[in-house]
């Protein structure tokens, strides 16, 4: 037996829903003056989030709260006119008809986005819009599609799926999280890997290479999302765009970040026996 709608509650249907703005703005505990306001962009939300990749963007809020800074969360819809003042941007993975949708408005905004990259502007992108950041993405069928450019990537799509948590060595130390694609992108002459494959497929399953860096722009297939179970990288992202906002260095607050680290130290256990 369905259960009674309460008094003076309407029900939510999924038009309501689709209307919504899907970044959460009330995240965190924010006690005490705040250190400066720096804000989030998350590229195509709706169309360009799956795997728990908005979690990055919820993560990213929480910490910066958290750190004593107020975070100005802005999400960006396709036809959207793109902020002035961006500190840190962010997308996640999507099917290919949610990068159909994108693609006129990546193109239009694509000079901006060049522009804050060069200019040192953090930048995290997962699976498909860091497809669409890198040089060109290949069909199955063979049809070449542009990107941006920002990072020196290829992706050839192919019918193989490379699914499964992963471990990465990087700079940051290590880092874990889940990869689900068919694209496999290879490195193009000089660009740097985000992290060296320990275990999982990475960038195409062949060379141990994981993601993409360059300057500040961050390009990577893992979900998780990623950011939740490797803080160090979020604070290291949020390090940057305190820089970029402030123009004065990053003051972190007192985190517990002991569950977190717990969970991914046993990840790179479990999965490279070490």
């Amino acid at each position: 037996m369905s259960q009674p709608t309460p008094e003076n509650v309407e029900p939510v249907v999924n038009d309501d829903l689709a209307a919504m703005d899907v970044v959460p703005t009330t995240l965190g505990d924010p006690t005490g003056p705040s250190k400066g306001r720096v804000t989030v962009v998350h590229l195509y939300p709706r169309e360009m989030s799956i795997y728990g990749d908005l979690g990055n963007t919820r993560c990213l809020e929480a910490r910066l709260r958290w750190h004593g800074y107020e975070p100005n969360v802005i999400s960006h819809n396709p036809g959207d006119d793109f902020p002035d003042d961006a500190h840190l941007v962010v997308g996640g993975g999507g099917q290919d008809s949610g990068q159909v949708r994108v693609e006129a408005d990546l193109e239009k905004i694509g000079p901006k986005l060049k522009e804050l990259a060069e200019d040192g502007v953090p930048m995290l992108m997962i699976c498909g819009m860091y497809q669409l950041f890198g040089k060109a993405f290949i069909t199955v069928d063979g049809k070449t599609l542009p990107g941006l450019g920002i990072l020196d990537v290829t992706t050839r799509g192919n019918e193989k799926r490379m699914i499964g948590p992963v471990v990465l060595s990087t700079e940051f130390g290590d880092v874990v999280g889940y990869e689900n694609h068919s694209g496999s992108t290879v490195l193009g002459e000089g660009q740097a890997a985000f992290g060296s494959v320990r275990s999982g497929f990475g960038n195409n399953g062949e060379d141990g290479h994981e993601g993409a860096r360059t300057n500040n722009v961050v390009g990577s297939y893992l979900h998780g999302p990623i950011l939740p179970a490797n803080p160090h990288l979020a604070d290291w992202l949020i390090a940057r765009a305190v820089e970029k906002a402030l123009a004065q260095p990053f003051e972190p607050g007192e985190i517990d970040d002991r569950f977190a680290d717990q969970a991914r130290e046993r990840q790179v256990r479990r999965l490279t026996k070490s």
